[in-house]
C-alpha cells in the first residue's frame, strides 16, 4: 500500500457461491484507485486496498451492488 492507500474492510451476508467471488473483485479492480480486491466467501469479507480519493467507500458499496450483491463496512 502506498502512504495514500487505506485498507476498507466490508461485509456481504449474500455471498451464495464461489462464482460470486471473480464477478465482485474484477468490478472493484475496474474502479480508479483500487490496487488490490479480495472477496472471502466462506466468511463474507470483503477487502480493499484504494486511494480514498479516487474511489471512496460509497463507491466500493455502489460497485458490489451493481454486481447483485450488498456489502457494507465491517470490522470484521
Amino acid at each position: 500500500m502506498t502512504n495514500t492507500t487505506i485498507r476498507t474492510k466490508l461485509r456481504s451476508d449474500e455471498l451464495s457461491c464461489p462464482s460470486c467471488v471473480p464477478k465482485i473483485e474484477s468490478a472493484l479492480m475496474a474502479l480508479p484507485g483500487v490496487a488490490k480486491a479480495e472477496v472471502k466467501f466462506g466468511s463474507g469479507r470483503i477487502e480493499v486496498d484504494h486511494d480514498p480519493a479516487l474511489s471512496d467507500v460509497a463507491a466500493l458499496v455502489s460497485t458490489i451492488a451493481k454486481t447483485g450483491y450488498t456489502a457494507k463496512p465491517s470490522a470484521f
